[in-house]
């Protein structure tokens, strides 16, 4: 170890002589895509194994039995690899990373680089109904964390590192550069500059050259438009952009709840029974619940939904039209289920698949509708119903609506439907914000004020920490001192112009003296022993409260209240004071350090 430190230092020093700093991070950006494209590679390929084992051969040859006793094991595998190997919770993918670039300087720690890795295709593997997208990201965004780190890179430079890693991780899975550049600033909300646009390029390019190099010409999603998209057609294509809108309400609201049920149970092994014999149930009787479900939207895209659709447990007959209808109808109502019950099991995964899953059925589902009724004298392409119901869901649950238009227009070859998919991604938008102003992502950092968004006040705000501005040189004054105690034990000594009142026992904050306020009698020696603290001390203005106070919080109390300090309590003691002009100081010192 120490020998590698040595050669890490003379390669530090050899790089500060011989590279810019902006070169550096142009080659750490080709680094960061390449380990993620390897990420993506290991995750993909793992999980395959897995489920063609289980499904494809113990099913197959088998019983479908074993779809109800699948999930529960590999919730009780995952389980025992978080508490026994990787010794540390593993988050959602894309939530997690989000935390660590808000709340903890964009540090990931060094377990999160394999923590995705070893739960995330057990997870999908064994049934779990979730995908590998988030996993993938955090997977990427951890080892490049950890790499900027390594290069002793700054906390600006960490940010743009993950953006370029959650890049190069959907670069690689979908073989859709622009799209996964676009994701990157639009859900980690990095600037789009000059000197963050190329590494994000470079990132996106070194990925899927990585995945071109293993996977050959395959793709997640193959298809090509051929049916064209008509004028006439734009009032079916502001109907699904609706129909959008509210099944990603049901989305949000449903993920949000089975969350918190899940949330209000303590027991681990709780959550792993309940939610292992719930998946259990619907993935026995609704088999294309099982894992990512990709099988199933390239069977739609083809036109065959009958073929994803066979295994049905009340073997209905699928060449009916409206058994069809209804059995699609049923998969988007179960999914999100299914999706939250994984994760409330412990399970570890993803919510793009699972949007994509849900908005390529809703949308297929709804072209079917409209043909069937026969009330319109021409019929509308499945689909490319299909393909735009996938971004009007996404645009809608992931609050990512450019991703979604720019996705959909790489991965089928073209821009024929770029107007459908404008149309639908801004409806589903658009109302879903209304309701829910954070996506499923972003929803609990959000709630407590601590996202990073594209204003740049609220982010620097964000960003800096309370800890560092709190001061404690100040002298506490008791109740029961005397105008004399507080003249020769508190002004003589303090340097400050504010004493907080402090009850002795349980260090309660009782109150606060200005030096303006003793300021007309401290002279007269006659008034030393008859006034006492409680005759002059008055209530501050504002009382900031560690912990529950946000940034934005306190600078709202120092404007409203027109202070210069205000104290901090921490569990109800008094803990020190805040003054402007050092919040002002820290603000602007993170200002630079965030546009720099």
């Amino acid at each position: 170890m120490p020998s590698s430190n040595k050669v890490l230092k003379k390669f530090l020093i050899w790089r500060y002589k011989h590279i810019s700093n902006r070169r550096f991070i142009y080659i750490l950006s080709v680094l960061v895509g390449f380990t993620s494209g390897l990420g993506a590679l290991i995750l993909k390929n793992f999980t395959h194994f897995i489920q063609e084992s289980l499904e494809g051969k113990l099913v197959h040859y088998y019983h479908e039995v074993f779809y109800f006793v699948f999930p529960i094991i590999g919730f009780s595998l995952v389980y025992l690899v978080i508490k026994y190997i990787i010794r540390g919770p593993v988050s959602h993918g894309i939530p997690s990373t989000l935390f660590a670039i808000s709340k903890r300087k964009a540090i990931m720690k060094q377990y999160q680089m394999v923590g995705s890795i070893l739960t995330a295709p057990i997870t999908i593997g064994f049934g779990g109904s979730v995908g590998l997208e988030g996993p993938t990201v955090a997977t990427g965004a951890a080892i490049s964390s950890n790499i900027a780190r390594m290069f002793h890179m700054n906390q600006t430079t960490r940010n743009l590192m993950i953006g370029c890693a959650s890049a190069g991780a959907l670069s690689s899975i979908f073989k859709a550069p622009i799209a996964a550049i676009v994701f990157a600033i639009e859900v980690f909300s990095l600037d789009l500059t000059i000197a963050s646009m190329l590494p994000l390029l470079l990132a996106s390019l070194s990925a899927i050259m990585t995945s071109y190099f293993f996977f050959g010409n395959d793709v997640l999603l193959p298809f090509r438009i051929e049916d064209v998209f008509t004028v006439a057609d734009v009032p079916f294509y502001l109907f699904l952009g609706l129909v959008a809108a509210i099944t990603s309400v049901y989305f949000t609201e449903v993920y949000e709840r089975i969350q918190r049920f899940f949330d209000s149970i303590n027991s681990p092994i709780k959550k792993i029974i309940f939610g292992g014999i719930a998946i259990g149930i619907l993935i026995y009787f609704i088999p294309p619940l099982y894992g990512e479900g990709f099988g199933v939207i390239n069977n739609l895209i083809a036109g065959n939904p009958e073929k994803a659709l066979e295994n049905n447990f009340l073997s209905l007959n699928v060449s009916n039209e409206l058994t069809v209808i209804a059995l699609l109808a049923g998969l988007v109502f179960f999914k999100v289920i299914a999706s939250s019950l994984t994760f409330g099991a412990g399970g570890v995964g993803g919510i793009f698949a699972p949007t994509l899953f849900m908005g390529s059925i809703m949308g297929n589902c709804v072209a079917k509708i409209i043909n069937y009724s026969g009330v319109f004298q021409t019929s509308i392409s499945e689909s490319n119903f299909t393909l735009v119901g996938m971004a009007g869901l996404m645009a809608g649950v992931l609050h990512a609506p450019l991703t979604a238009i720019f996705l959909i227009a790489e991965i089928t070859g073209g821009y024929e439907l770029f107007i459908p998919l404008m149309l639908t991604s801004a409806i589903s938008f658009g109302i879903v914000k209304y309701f829910h102003p954070h996506s499923v992502y972003a929803m609990e950092l959000g709630r407590k004020g601590e996202l990073i968004t594209h204003d740049k006040d609220h982010a620097v705000l964000t960003l800096m920490d309370i800890d560092k501005v709190i001061e404690n040189n100040f002298v506490k004054l008791y109740p029961e001192m005397t105008l004399r105690e507080i003249v020769h034990k508190a002004v003589v000594k303090s340097s400050r112009n504010i004493f907080p009142v402090v009850d002795k026992k349980n260090k309660h904050l009782l109150g606060i003296i200005l030096l303006d306020d003793i300021r007309p009698i401290m002279f007269d020696t006659t008034l030393y022993d008859s006034i006492k603290v409680t005759d002059v001390m008055h209530n501050p203005p504002e009382i900031i409260v560690l912990g529950k106070d946000k940034m934005t919080d306190i600078m709202k109390k120092f404007q409203d209240s027109g202070a210069w300090n205000l104290p901090v309590v921490h569990k109800n003691e008094y803990y020190g004071f805040v003054s402007k002009s050092k919040l002002l100081t820290a603000y602007r010192r993170k200002l630079i350090e965030v546009t720099s």
